[in-house]
């Protein structure tokens, strides 16, 4: 019998994309609060949902466990749960239904539960976890009441909402234990990876949130803070994890990695100190790439960073409030060259004011640079954003993504939907398979269709 049993909406089978990356990574948040909670002595259990069923797995769960609280505690460390899909949001509210038809208590946490609240109050949650997620989480699991506890969204006797004072954030990250991956099936991520790519990789976290402030980034879990770990305890848990479970590969997850040249050249002495390097990929930005830090990320196992270029338009990178010139892009992607390293580029289309010249431009910059891949999308104004507020007069119907391959425009902007996924498709193609001469042709005749024919025609 178990105090708590952990769970998550990241149903790999309710994303078509990510059927078809097959990038399956374990929710390592949900196993890092569930490592706080084994090592305060609470009982805790873990119900995976990435590869089964979410409520197929939870019943046999349930059955197996009885627990006392069913946690529905999202990864805040997955691009896929920061993007607060439709259908992660549906499997999070089944769960709910399944655990009050059990008589047991739910709660949620995740970006989706913190900005909606009380939605997951009115779906059936007893109790939602907002912002900063273990310390909340142990003292809801201890039992302590519910109007004493910081960060603690519920509804009280009269059935109004409740929301406590916000929970400080922790700063110091190497108190907490390495994340309780022994709970979860990590030979079923093996065999996917290893079934779809000939490799597996696995995931870790350096630090938490990222300081810098571009409108369009929500942060509902740990704002503009960022804290890091020690260069060495990173060090040490590569270590680990490169022992107790071989993996041939390691994604940072980290929203920005190697933020600190000093913090980048510790690790890789660490790294080296301990033989505990692996080839990792990992996200961060294009001003942070200088020639040391990307010399210190080669030493230390790098082989891919993917950067938020977003756009090759000056005027739109302004517009953002990025704090980027188009010119560090370049750089970037030099410096990443000369040094062996995959420079991979994050691309954003469709933001206000954004004309066919600044899309150009973008496109030019990607032929000019040729990143070594590139990942397209269209601005999303999520809760708690400038951005949100710049369209708040202009959005439709339509909150949320249903899955991460929506794309879907949210607000009235330049073009429509389908000419903002079209150009996605042209350019995935003429990056990933640039030999496809034929297929990259027919793509960007479709975009100019889309663009119409009293605007600027593109040279495909």
């Amino acid at each position: 019998m178990a105090d708590v049993l952990l769970t998550h909406s990241n149903h790999l089978f309710h994303d078509r994309k990510q059927v078809e990356k097959m990038q399956p990574y374990p929710p390592l948040q949900t196993l890092l609060a569930a490592a706080v909670l084994r090592e305060a002595g609470v009982e805790t259990a873990f119900c995976d949902v990435t590869f089964r069923p979410p409520l197929t797995a939870l019943r046999r769960a349930l059955a197996e466990h009885r627990p006392k609280l069913v946690v529905v505690c999202e990864d805040d460390f997955n691009f896929l749960s920061k993007m607060c899909l439709g259908r992660n949001r549906q499997a999070a509210f089944e769960i709910a239904r399944l655990a009050r038809e059990h008589g047991i208590s739910a709660a949620a946490h995740g970006a989706d539960a913190s900005d909606h609240a009380a939605r997951y109050l009115d779906a059936g949650f007893d109790a939602v976890l907002i912002g900063e997620v273990e310390s909340t989480l142990l003292e809801l699991a201890r039992g302590n009441a519910r109007e004493t506890i910081a960060g603690l969204a519920f509804r009280d006797g009269g059935g109004r909402a409740r929301y406590n004072a916000p929970r400080a954030l922790r700063g110091d990250l190497d108190s907490l234990p390495l994340p309780a991956r022994d709970l979860a099936d990590i030979e079923s991520y093996r065999t996917a990876w290893r079934q779809a790519h000939g490799y597996f990789s696995l995931n870790v976290v350096s630090s938490r949130g990222c300081p810098y402030r571009c409108n369009w980034c929500a942060k509902p879990i740990w704002g503009d803070a960022y804290h890091v770990r020690a260069a060495r305890r990173v060090a040490e848990e590569l270590l680990s994890v490169k022992l107790r479970h071989t993996p041939d590969h390691i994604w940072f997850a980290d929203d920005i990695f190697a933020l600190s040249a000093r913090w980048t050249a510790e690790f890789a002495e660490a790294v080296e100190a301990l033989d505990a390097r692996i080839p990792f990929k990992m996200q961060s930005r294009c001003d942070l790439m200088t020639r040391d830090t990307v010399r210190y990320l080669r030493r230390s196992g790098c082989v891919e960073v993917w950067m938020g270029a977003e756009s090759g338009s000056q005027k739109i990178l302004d517009a953002m409030d990025k704090g980027l010139r188009v010119e560090a892009i370049a750089r970037a992607r030099e410096n990443l060259r000369q040094h062996g390293i995959r420079a991979c580029f994050f691309l954003q289309f469709g933001y206000p004011g954004e004309t066919w010249d600044d899309i150009a431009a973008t496109i030019r910059m990607v032929r000019q640079l040729r990143p070594d891949d590139v990942g397209v999308s269209v601005s999303y104004p999520l809760p708690g954003t400038r951005f949100h507020q710049i369209v708040s007069r202009d959005l439709m119907t339509k909150a949320n993504w249903t899955d991460s391959a929506d794309l879907a425009m949210m607000f009235r902007g330049t073009y429509s939907s389908d000419f903002y996924r079209a150009l996605a498709d042209a350019l995935h193609l003429e990056v990933r398979n640039p030999e496809a001469k034929g297929a990259i042709a027919d793509a960007w005749e479709r975009v100019r269709e889309l663009e119409g024919s009293g605007r600027r025609a593109m040279v495909a």
